[in-house]
């Protein structure tokens, strides 16, 4: 077993793997990385457990199958006996079984053997990030939410509706929806008052496609976390011709990682105060951003396209949700790039992933494209009488039923489909 060092700047691992080559594999994969040192290796499910009370180390190494106790039992007792210690699951099995269960017994990570050793520096540099960030996950209980009888705080002053527009599959059109759900939003309810967060920290594409200057950003938001208020945050903010305010994403992805969970919690907490709505678009990766903003959500729009890896991913979030025990209702399911022609009928989407869907959005891609390329949403300009456009906005008034809680008058909205739900 290594010896530790005692540098406190290093993150400090234990690797857990009942083959010893692949023990050996771990420890040369990081030996000559400087900021990580490997304390410590257990050979099994009961010595993990051993060796963490020991060690005390940052990140564990987790093997998932192993005799006796193994690295899901293993993870379970190690995080509650300590909340600190992250787990990267490790496993050649990718079932979305192993990954649900993983997520329940606190994993932070999970890897699919084999895989490269920037993917694991990497895995192992976020995780222990995200543990000196990362405060306890918002029960959904706490959020007002859309059954809420009011819809406002404690003071009776009425609070805004967060929601999370969410694709686990890159392409689907997600920012896309994301921009012209927050213009729909300001124009369907007179008097409204719509934020839209680019949570997409890295990459996002809000600025562009609303042809925006990031003369200001969420990063700027950085050093005044302890401070932040309503009117700092407001500062941030960049007004959009269409009465949309966006809290944009940094202007170069380096600047991404200054910006942790708790300032995402923390503006998003503010803005609920300050606007009627805040649509909030992410990247596809469930890290621990995307993570708070689906917590935090009041509802979360998942995006899917009609080909079976889109399907695949929306079917596979569905049970992270599930084993992150959001309600069912929270999630908004939408078919996007509708097309007859695909091959795939939203009935049998919805026959394969066991959700209805909300509304489908047809297949304009020319639309689409003219937007984006001119930084005008499709729901402005000349294009706001297509059916993409039509459609976008009376899945805006849906949405705003659901928010007002008149589920019947959702459900009247004209439909195609026999379950009552939204298409042109």
């Amino acid at each position: 077993m290594a010896e530790a060092t005692g540098k406190a700047e290093k993150i400090r691992v234990l690797i857990v793997d009942d083959i010893p080559e692949t023990r050996e594999n771990l420890r040369k994969l990081l030996f000559f990385e400087p900021d990580i040192e490997v304390v410590g290796a257990a050979t099994s499910g009961e010595e993990s457990i051993t060796l963490a009370g020991q060690l005390k180390p940052d990140v564990v190494l987790m093997d998932i199958n192993m005799p006796g106790i193994d690295g899901i039992t293993a993870t379970e007792m190690i995080t509650q006996q300590m909340p600190s210690v992250q787990v990267i699951m490790m496993s050649v099995q990718g079932e979305t079984d192993y990954l649900r269960r993983s997520m329940q017994a606190g994993a932070r990570e999970f890897l699919i053997k084999p895989f490269t050793s920037e993917d694991l520096v990497a895995a192992i540099r976020r995780v222990h990030q995200l543990g000196l960030t990362r405060r306890p996950k918002i029960p959904f209980e706490q959020v007002p939410s859309a059954s809420s009888p009011t819809g406002r705080d404690g003071t009776g002053a009425a609070m805004g509706r967060i929601l999370t527009v969410f694709s686990p599959k890159g392409g689907t059109g997600c920012s896309t929806l994301a921009i012209n759900l927050a213009v729909a939003l300001a124009q369907q309810k007179q008097g409204s008052k719509v934020a839209l967060v680019d949570a997409s920290l890295q990459f996002g594409d809000v600025a562009v496609l609303l042809n925006l200057q990031v003369t200001r950003s969420i990063v700027d938001l950085v050093p005044h976390i302890d401070e932040l208020d309503g009117e700092m945050l407001e500062t941030a903010l960049v007004a959009h011709g269409s009465g949309v305010k966006a809290l944009l994403a940094p202007p170069r992805p380096e600047l991404a990682d200054q910006v942790s969970p708790s300032l995402i919690e923390k503006a998003l907490s503010i803005l609920r105060n300050l606007m009627s709505y805040v649509v909030v678009d992410t990247s596809s990766i469930i890290s621990d951003i995307t993570l708070t903003t689906l917590d935090i959500a009041d509802r979360i729009v998942l995006v899917t396209t009609p080909d079976i890896p889109s399907i695949k991913d929306a079917k596979l979030f569905f049970e992270v949700a599930d084993a992150l025990e959001y309600p069912a209702n929270k999630t908004i399911l939408i078919l996007n790039k509708s097309d007859p022609h695909s091959g795939i009928r939203a009935e049998d989407i919805q026959a394969s992933i066991k959700h209805p869907i909300a509304a489908q959005l047809p297949l304009d891609e020319r639309t689409a494209t003219l937007a984006a390329n001119h930084g005008v949403p499709y729901v402005l300009g000349n294009t706001r009488t297509t059916k993409l456009a039509q459609t976008t906005m009376m899945l805006a008034q849906y949405i705003i039923n659901v928010f007002a809680e008149k589920e019947e008058a959702a459900v009247a909205v004209p439909a195609k489909l026999g379950t009552g739900r939204l298409s042109l």
